[in-house]
Parts: C-alpha cells; structure tokens; sequence
C-alpha cells in the first residue's frame, strides 16, 4: 500500500544551528524553524500562534546549514517526520518530533550562499516567498 510522509515549512531560525558528528564521522545539523499562523476570531480580534519546528540535516546539508544559517534567517525546509525516542538520564523514556530536512532554502538575502540539495547536490537558487506554489 502506498504511503507519504512529507513536510514543507517556511519560517524564521530560532536559534543559530547545532553541528555534531556521529561516531563514524557524519555530520548533522539541528536548528528551531518557528513558523506563524495569523488568523482572526469570530469577534473580530486579530490573534498569532507560533509552532516551533525542530529541523535535522545530514552530510553535506549539514555542514552548509551550519555554515550559512543563523538565527533569524528565512528559510523552506522540505523534508520528512520523524518521532525520535531515547531513555534519558532520569530513568524515563522520552521522545521528540522532528523533520528530518533533505532541502533547505535560503529565502532571505542576507550573506552566504544557498545550500545545496541533499540528493542532488546541486546548489538551490534563492527564492523568493511569493516564488512558492502551493
């Protein structure tokens, strides 16, 4: 039977990205996308919510997102879900959801060059917001 497990987000860096390696060497790069919905209620008051994303890249990825981005920084991350899960220190289980990034574009002008996409290796062009079609 056919699935799909895919994730398109646009939003602003939380924090600047956090590069570690894997015992085998592999790099891997976390970062927080916060992304916001402006909707208004029925008696006419304007209102935000903020869901924060937490973005995992690998490889070269990896090392171009710890390059070039920074908190603050527009970016589209295209990827898939994941739910991670480990025993932590304490004894207890946890778990965490993350998007497990295969592209990611710089949507803003600020310094640096656009990353590359994973599976293909060739560098993205920067786009604009209103370049993206839903």
């Amino acid at each position: 039977m056919p699935s799909l497990n895919k994730v398109l987000i646009i939003g602003n860096v939380g924090s600047d990205p956090e590069m570690r390696f894997t015992p085998n060497g592999r790099p891997v790069t976390s970062f927080s996308v916060a992304t916001n919905w402006i909707y208004t209620t029925p008696e006419g008051e304007r209102k935000q919510e903020t869901e924060w994303f937490n973005v995992v890249t690998w490889n070269r990825l990896a090392e171009q997102c710890n390059q070039f981005l920074g908190k603050g920084r527009l970016v589209f991350a295209e990827g898939r879900i994941h739910t991670r899960s480990w025993d932590g220190q304490d004894g207890q289980q946890h778990s965490r959801i993350e998007v497990i990034a295969n592209r990611v574009v710089f949507l803003d002008r600020r310094g640096g060059g656009p990353p590359a996409d994973e599976k293909s290796g060739d560098n993205v062009a920067e786009l604009e917001p209103d370049d993206i079609t839903f």
